[in-house]
């Protein structure tokens, strides 16, 4: 597999170009941002601990029958993946109050959402990624109704996995945001990624932040929390 030009820079991500039509490699940088880019640094070791995080978690979700992009590591920092045609809804879940719902709402953070919320929004940073639903995504041709139905579907598979999966390690998903895309077989496969970045963890007994907040609130040790994250899933970042 030739890697090739870059062809998009994200704000912790880049995606290249190979010589196979069909892959990409995906590139996990240092770079870490919040709040649309207004917050950014460079973290030592988080594009390797990201990089390996999200392959442990896809690899764990194509286990359970959950189709992904991701095809195998490649260095501390790349994975080969599938092109996806992406689709700009993001799906979030939530399990726990936090975060921008709490401020929407005016709800307790740490409450406990029984069921789950399952949320829209658009992906556009200059919106700052504005919520919307299944009608605005249909008639403005973001996702058919059948891509939105599966997206669905497959966000609340993931949330039966993981869910689990953090509570036997002794942490809680709060909540996540999901992308998907469209392969050349037409089919829907989760893409992007799932790393502490893109979702918020507590731990169990203490509900310590364990994620980005650590990033966006200032408290320090974020790729420490991170790795922590990892290693009580069994994840060796070393190796």
């Amino acid at each position: 597999m030739e890697k090739r030009e870059e062809l998009y820079a994200g704000k912790a991500k880049s995606v290249f170009k190979t010589d196979d039509p069909d892959r990409f490699v995906l590139s996990f940088r240092d770079d870490t941002s919040a709040f649309d880019g207004l917050k950014v640094e460079q973290l030592a070791r988080k594009g390797m601990v990201n990089n390996k995080f999200n392959a442990f978690i896809m690899q764990t979700l194509q286990a359970a029958g959950i189709p992904t992009h991701f095809e195998k590591l490649l260095s501390d920092n790349e994975a080969l993946v599938k092109r996806l045609d992406m689709l700009p809804v993001e799906c979030v879940v939530r399990n726990i109050a936090a975060g921008s719902l709490v401020k929407r709402l005016g709800v307790e953070e740490g409450s406990n959402l029984t069921p789950p919320t399952y949320e829209l929004f658009l992906k556009n940073d200059a919106l700052h990624d504005p919520m919307i639903n299944e009608s605005l995504a249909e008639s403005f041709a973001w996702a058919k109704p059948e891509q939105l139905a599966k997206m669905k579907t497959l966000t609340y598979q993931v949330n039966d996995v993981l869910k689990q999966l953090f509570l036997d390690a002794g942490m809680l998903l709060v909540d996540y945001k999901l992308e998907f895309g469209v392969f050349n077989d037409g089919e829907i496969y989760l893409g992007d990624e799932f790393s502490p970045d893109g979702c918020r963890l507590w731990d169990k007994d203490t509900r310590e932040k364990l994620d980005k907040d650590r990033f966006r609130q200032g408290l320090g040790n974020v790729v420490e929390s991170y790795e922590l994250v990892g290693r009580r899933l069994g994840i060796d970042f070393d190796a």
